[in-house]
């Protein structure tokens, strides 16, 4: 089992920047590929970033190419989300996720964290 636990969101203006963390526990984390995911009320979950479990390849939405960026560190455990230059639209409940193939869409992963909150008011 992986347990998933995310931090870092909040409350940010337009145009500002947000640091999302997820601290991995369980099975031994450089086996898996991560990804982010965020959830809009009344929206499906969709696909943000990506990274491979070495770290050599990443993946992005066309929503958030050029702004957010994703990177883990497999001695800590970690993979984070650099979001800047943030909209409105980008407000939702980010969430975690890990499995042993990399993808990009929300069924295809194993494992997931219970989210976090980013709210970006205009």
């Amino acid at each position: 089992q992986v347990q998933l636990v995310e931090s870092g969101g909040g409350l940010v203006q337009a145009g500002g920047s947000l640091r999302l963390s997820c601290a991995r526990s369980g099975r031994t984390f450089r086996r898996y590929a991560m990804a982010w995911f965020r959830q809009a009320p009344g929206k499906e979950r969709e696909f943000v970033a990506a990274i491979s479990w070495g770290g050599g390849s990443t993946y992005y939405a066309d929503s958030v190419k050029g702004r957010f960026t994703i990177s883990r560190d497999n001695a800590k455990n970690t993979v984070d989300l650099q979001m800047n230059s943030l909209k409105p639209e980008d407000s939702a409940v980010y969430y975690c996720a890990a499995d042993e193939n990399i993808g990009s869409r929300h069924w295809e992963y194993d494992y997931w964290g219970q989210g976090t909150q980013v709210t970006v008011s205009s």
